[in-house]
């Protein structure tokens, strides 16, 4: 038998084929199973011939068990939020994800407010508001139009950045009335609108320990120059510049340490990913917009070429509450990922178009491509989400990772096919 690491991964999107792929590179681990994933995820990439990479269909926590693996590693958050690392670690088998406690630093943005209230973690002010009966006064605590944030899980839609205290007083009503996002909306938060610039910041946590990732930054509108309706993330780019080693030190203690100490003291030590959403004030300042309890899509796409070591050894320690802090580090390259979505994304999303080009995109240098919303039917590749493909482009240095993403997106086709054209754009050299 093959000794190494069997691995479950829960999910189907582009952010568990990324997870599968890093896995697959990891000297630990002989063999990938993706529940469900999906039949465009299944083609192992080269050089990779002596590991197994397959599907599993079924609950994950008794495909766990059936398949005797040595550890799961959960990708969305609805099922961390719905405890499903409880359910697999009470079958004794390691688990990387929060327990469903923990997981409620995403699953509510109450839960979130107040624990960063109790812990001392810079965030913009905030007011819960619980009934309608409350609403009027609570907008009244703000000179400006709050940023209205439905409590629950919304898929990424639960935020409406108001421009007027009308428009934040309807999207703070339709929600408390259950009108829009049904439970998950029956809680509000308004919050102080903050300015700056994002970034995404992640860390794998054992418990009591945090190995920080290389720092990314993600383009959530659909339209370049960031334009039209927020989507899930058209493209990513790591390491981004706007945060510099000083800052870095500065989030690593006073966000993901704190985080770390006040799970702990609260007597729910966080295991998993923590992604922490953070604005960069115009000051320096890293205030938290949210956090979430898994790891980013498409930020994944980038931390997996921008990173090196063995992510299978890492999230197995983190897992056991063993992690050392050496097990990966930043592997000097730089990536860009472009995601290429469906016609109609986001509001309604075409499916079932065919996509051509993916194997020319990848005979280009340092290109992988990742599946995200695709499935395969009388053996034609074809659209089956909204954002449908990542093509992450690495390299030497930024210009060279994004000139091969942009290049490989280029030769992949499908009707309808919408790309941006700026991801990065704000992190070229300056002439």
């Amino acid at each position: 038998m093959n000794s190494g690491l069997k691995v479950l991964v829960v999910g189907s999107g582009g952010r568990e084929h990324a997870l599968a792929l890093g896995l697959l590179r990891s000297p630990s681990v002989r063999e990938v199973l993706l529940c469900p994933g999906s039949e465009g995820m299944m083609a192992l990439p080269p050089g990779l011939s002596d590991k197994k990479l397959g599907r599993a269909e079924g609950e994950p926590a008794a495909v766990a068990r059936a398949e005797q693996v040595d550890l799961v590693v959960v990708g969305p958050e609805v099922p961390l939020v719905r405890g499903l690392a409880d359910e697999v670690r009470a079958l004794g088998i390691p688990c990387y994800g929060p327990s469903r406690t923990a997981a409620q630093l995403e699953g509510s943005k109450a839960f979130m407010k107040e624990f960063c209230e109790r812990h001392g973690i810079l965030t913009a002010r905030a007011v819960i508001v619980r009934s309608p009966d409350e609403l009027d006064g609570a907008l009244a605590r703000f000179k400006e139009p709050p940023v209205v944030k439905a409590d629950g899980l919304c898929a990424g839609k639960g935020v409406v950045v108001a421009d007027t205290m009308d428009e934040a007083r309807d999207a703070a009503r339709r929600m408390l009335t259950g009108e829009a996002f049904g439970d998950a909306g029956k809680i509000v938060v308004l919050e102080e609108r903050l300015l700056g610039k994002e970034a995404s910041v992640h860390a794998i946590i054992d418990g009591k320990r945090a190995l920080t990732l290389p720092v990314a930054q993600d383009h959530k509108r659909i339209f370049e120059g960031d334009r039209g309706p927020n989507t899930g993330g058209m493209g990513t780019y790591a390491p981004a510049p706007l945060v510099g080693p000083e800052l870095l030190a500065e989030i690593e203690r006073e966000v993901i340490g704190r985080v770390v100490r006040g799970m702990a003291e609260d007597g729910v030590p966080f295991v998993g990913t923590l992604f922490a959403g953070i604005m960069v004030s115009p000051d320096g300042k890293p205030f938290v917009l949210e956090f979430n309890v898994r790891f980013g899509d498409p930020e994944t796409q980038v931390l997996m070429e921008t990173t090196r070591g063995d992510l299978g050894l890492a999230l197995l320690r983190a897992a056991r509450g063993e992690l050392v802090g050496n097990e990966l580090e930043p592997s000097g390259q730089s990536a860009v990922c472009v995601v290429l979505a469906a016609r109609g994304y986001p509001e309604s999303p075409q499916v079932g178009d065919a996509i051509s080009g993916i194997a020319e995109a990848l005979e280009i240098p340092g290109v992988q491509v990742v599946h995200a919303g695709t499935r395969v039917v009388d053996g034609q590749l074809v659209t089956a989400g909204g954002r449908v493909l990542g093509v992450v482009g690495s390299g030497a240095n930024f210009v060279e990772a994004r000139e091969r993403a942009y290049r490989a997106a280029d030769k992949i086709h499908f009707a309808g096919k919408q790309m941006r054209r700026d991801i990065g754009a704000q992190a070229l050299p300056q002439n």
